[in-house]
């Protein structure tokens, strides 16, 4: 398993895809972090209420919560962990040289939860150092104690458990784009729109993007799980695509 482990990782840092998906999540992070920053204390407008201020326990809670921004790129990047197997045909090999593919999937996870877990903290530390400068500037630089430190912890480990969830996903669909534009389209429609819809909004706080939510902090007053629910709400999600995922990769032919 060990060797397996070391192969997956390999084969992820010979490519250049992890770099501009660690760019991308760095971006993610500190822009956002940065436009909630400089629009911090402004009046709401058209009835919507406005944003806290620099300063405030709102307001930090809420900007370090942005970084879970950035959970699409560890998605993605376990998503194409898995699918580059079929996309690129080398699955056959690689079942060849490791005949339990149960084996090969379970590398998988581990190589891109553990691989996760360095690219979560360096897109954290941007997103706290643009708060930290940003904020400074204006006359009030967030703490790293108590409730920001627990929203930080709950953002690290949502990225992780989001790169683990994308190797299910790519493990249940195969097909690297079909995968990739899937989960795009279920994290910015389909849960926008069942959010926004009367009857089916209660149901968003059982969803992972409920459940990140109740993981970080949200300016909305949308009812939420507690941040320990949602934590192990959203580990569900990781293990049951984790789990769907290896049962069909064992026993589905390799096209």
């Amino acid at each position: 398993m060990t060797r397996l482990v070391r192969a997956e990782w390999t084969k992820l840092f010979t490519t250049r895809v992890w770099i501009g998906l660690l760019i991308g999540g760095c971006l993610l992070a500190g822009g956002f972090a940065a436009l909630l920053t400089g629009f911090a204390g402004r009046a709401g407008q058209n009835g919507q209420p406005g944003l806290p201020s620099v300063g405030s326990p709102q307001f930090e809670r809420a900007v370090f919560a942005v970084g879970g921004n950035a959970t699409v790129m560890l998605l993605i990047l376990g998503i194409i962990g898995m699918t580059q197997e079929y996309r690129h045909r080398t699955a056959t090999p690689t079942f060849l040289v490791s005949p339990r593919r149960g084996r090969v999937v379970i590398a998988k996870l581990l190589a891109y939860a553990a691989a996760a877990i360095p690219f979560a903290l360096v897109i954290l530390g941007v997103g706290v150092l643009v708060v930290e400068i940003y904020a400074g500037a204006r006359g009030a630089a967030p703490s790293l104690t108590g409730d920001n430190l627990r929203v930080i912890g709950g953002v690290w480990a949502a990225l992780v458990i989001y790169a683990v969830i994308g190797v299910g996903i790519g493990a249940l669909l195969r097909n690297q784009v079909g995968a990739i534009v899937g989960a795009l389209v279920y994290l910015y429609v389909v849960e926008p729109v069942l959010r926004s819809i009367p009857a089916t909004a209660p149901a968003f706080k059982w969803l992972p993007g409920g459940a990140l939510q109740a993981m970080t902090a949200s300016l909305d007053n949308t009812d939420l799980l507690q941040p320990w629910q949602g934590a192990l709400l959203l580990l569900g999600y990781g293990l049951l695509a984790a789990i769907l995922g290896t049962f069909l990769a064992v026993r589905r032919d390799v096209v």
